[in-house]
């Protein structure tokens, strides 16, 4: 999502030998982190399993997992990097949930319409004042589990019937923090769905998370994202892999089909 803009022009081997000793000319990669930026940054095409309900499946084989940040511990975020992988924290930052242990913690007053799943109700962004510790305190306990990443869900209210009076500034500032928030953490971000606002967002973002681009012929407008050289996770519902796993191979897109529950099974493009 960070793009890495224009790559550097090659200067000839005669310039960079009379400015080796006054420049080190260097084979860096583009993508490198600089200094005291250790964050993850995901590629186009990594594989992962996105799995957020049923006993954790760690067998697949994949370098990159995507759980639930409050139902996993330390020891099981331990126990994927000892096997090589990448893990990502799954929150909700833009709905209440009803069966989180921090539930209580919201006021009544940010809480609007339920958002189509038992128990979650949308949350009133623009409360940024009362959101943001709560949100900080949800990602501080990502990054003390030792994951390398977030995905923050629902952070597409403005385009939803939540109650409020959402805008489309509303939606870009709060995304931004909860990025923010992320980053001061040392956790890569994903931009969760929000098709219309990536121009804008993909500059803040590592990566993407999309749910079924290729069902509502969406999926060009993740380009951004693979231009910049970051990741887009994506996963169908509906669709055969036959009919959606050609284009995410053209896009470059990390495709696969899963059932709705989020559960072990996939079926990877």
């Amino acid at each position: 999502m960070y793009p890495l803009g224009a790559r550097p022009v090659k200067r000839p081997l005669v310039l960079c030998a009379l400015l080796l000793l006054l420049t080190a000319c260097t084979t860096a990669p583009d993508d490198k982190p600089e200094a005291g930026d250790e964050r993850w940054r995901p590629r186009p095409g990594t594989a992962w399993q996105w799995q957020l309900s049923g006993r954790l499946d760690t067998s697949v084989d994949v370098p990159v997992y995507d759980i639930d940040g409050f139902d996993h511990s330390a020891d099981t975020v331990d126990g994927l990097h000892r096997d090589g992988r990448k893990v990502i924290c799954y929150l909700s930052t833009g709905a209440w949930e009803e069966f989180r242990p921090d539930a209580d913690d919201f006021p009544e007053s940010l809480l609007g319409r339920g958002n189509g799943w038992e128990g979650e109700r949308w949350l009133d962004i623009r409360r940024t004042d009362v959101l943001e510790p709560l949100m900080a305190a949800r990602l501080d306990m990502c990054e003390e589990k030792g994951f390398d990443a977030v995905e923050p869900d629902n952070m597409d209210g403005y385009q939803n019937r939540t109650g409020f009076r959402l805008t489309a500034a509303d939606q870009l500032r709060y995304n931004r923090l909860i990025a923010r928030l992320a980053h001061e953490r040392g956790l890569a971000v994903g931009l969760k769905n929000d098709l219309a606002q990536i121009p804008q967002l993909v500059d803040d973002f590592d990566f993407a998370v999309n749910e079924q681009c290729a069902q509502y012929r969406e999926c060009d407008e993740m380009t951004p994202f693979i231009e910049a050289d970051k990741a887009v996770f994506h996963v169908e519902y509906e669709l055969g892999t036959g009919s959606f796993c050609p284009e995410a191979r053209r896009l470059r897109l990390s495709s696969m089909l899963k059932k709705y529950e989020l559960g072990v099974w996939r079926r990877a493009c």
